[in-house]
């Protein structure tokens, strides 16, 4: 996975709360278990004009011009702004997976859902939680400034905005530990290997019945 340490990117703002995690996915996706492949899909429904099906070739699909990942000066956004209630509804993992894949960071919202809060970070992605005045405040500038950009720096745990002034934001230790070495649970697990074997091989010859 991955690490994330401080990142700058292109803003999209995103202006609706409630966000489900089948708008950011919708159920035809997820027949599969990798984990690309998803970003030309995310908020199919309100990106094309047709109805969207996995395998197809979206180059040519129909857009919808109003929707705001369509809009040129939006394009390249790696941080995503939303409302309150980002990623409600189903526990599906690949909603985040998509909106890595098409090519997020970070996204910054009053509020989460929860599952899909845990789901981001076990796949890179940051999701921050700022009040709700200083998120309608970004959405002003965003809409005002074309080409604004934000830093969001995990180690000091701060997002910064182009006129240099920074918003704190909380995030678990152990999750943010998680993000700063690119390592999801198994990673995790996986840096104790030695002392795993060493454990087993221990129990081996404490307990030999154990492994007939």
């Amino acid at each position: 996975m991955e690490p994330f340490t401080t990142h700058t990117g292109l803003v999209a703002p995103l202006d609706r709360s409630n966000v489900d995690t089948d708008a950011i996915i919708p159920k035809q996706f997820l027949k599969s278990v990798e984990r690309t492949g998803f970003g030309p899909f995310l908020f199919d429904e309100w990106r094309y004009l047709d109805h969207g099906e996995p395998g197809m070739d979206c180059s040519g699909r129909p857009r919808n011009p109003d929707f705001v990942l369509n809009q040129p000066r939006y394009e390249g956004a790696t941080i995503l702004l939303a409302r309150a209630n980002f990623g409600c509804g189903s526990s599906r993992e690949h909603a985040p997976w998509a909106l890595k894949d098409y090519g997020f960071r970070a996204i910054v919202a009053p509020s989460f859902a929860d599952i899909f809060y845990s789901n981001c970070f076990k796949n890179g992605l940051l999701p921050v939680v700022l009040d709700e005045a200083t998120v309608e405040r970004l959405f002003q500038e965003v809409y005002a400034k074309e080409g604004y950009r934000l830093t969001v720096d995990l180690s000091a745990q701060t997002v910064t905005t182009p006129a240099n002034e920074s918003f704190s934001f909380d995030v678990d230790a152990f999750r943010k530990r998680m993000l700063l070495e690119g390592l999801d649970e198994i990673g995790v697990t996986l840096k104790q290997a030695d002392a795993i074997r060493a454990y087993e091989q221990r129990r081996q010859r404490e307990a030999p019945w154990l492994f007939q």
